[in-house]
Parts: structure tokens; sequence; C-alpha cells
């Protein structure tokens, strides 16, 4: 079964090239570690609401955006082992964030549809 990581995040509208670098730079290595397929998305029209709203989970500041991602894996298993992978390649760790991500929200989902 198909596999995504999803998140959200704040990101300083004025880190917007530094994020998408920073964001081609961990694509590749997430598919040379066997992921099917990386998305980054930059908020463009993305609504405060009044309960709750993606601004409001990321605690959204004045000159931020909201960014949307996915990465899709064939499965958990190959999911999970190319995290280990990732977590001990040095390339990994030496990149730096170009947002607070400690605001970010980041989770792993089955992919119930696929259509």
């Amino acid at each position: 079964m198909t596999y995504v990581d999803g998140m959200v995040a704040a990101v300083p509208e004025a880190n917007k090239a530094a994020y998408l670098d920073h964001a081609k730079k961990t694509a590749e290595l997430f598919k040379e570690a066997g992921a099917l397929s990386v998305v980054e998305c930059w908020g463009a029209d993305v609504p405060e609401g009044k309960l709750t709203s993606m601004p409001m989970a990321v605690k959204l500041e004045e000159g931020e955006t909201v960014v949307l991602s996915w990465i899709s894996w064939p499965s958990k298993d190959a999911r999970d082992a190319a995290w280990e992978k990732l977590m001990a390649d040095e390339r990994m760790a030496g990149m730096e964030m170009p947002f607070d991500g400690g605001r970010m929200i980041f989770g792993g989902f089955d992919v119930l549809l696929d259509a």
C-alpha cells in the first residue's frame, strides 16, 4: 500500500527562493532513497479560519506563507527504511531549514484512494 509523509509549515515569504532550493536538494535525496514523488506547494489561497485552519495550525505570522508538501513512498516499510538511511546521511545532517521547524506539522498516512 502506498504511503505518504505530509507536512504543513509557515515559511517567511522572503525565504521562498531558499525554501525552493532546500526542497530541490531534499527531493533529490528522497528520490534516491526510494520516494515515488515529492510535491511542494506554496500557499496561494489559504484562508484564516474561525475555529481551525492551516494558518492557525502553524501559527502563521505576518510576512509568512503556508506551504504544503508530501512525499509518496511505495509502502510504509520502504518509507521507514528510507528515513533510517536519510537520517544517517551526512548530506541531510548539514541542511538547515529556511523556516521554523518547531511550527511544522508532519505525519505519515496510508493512501486510501489515488485516483
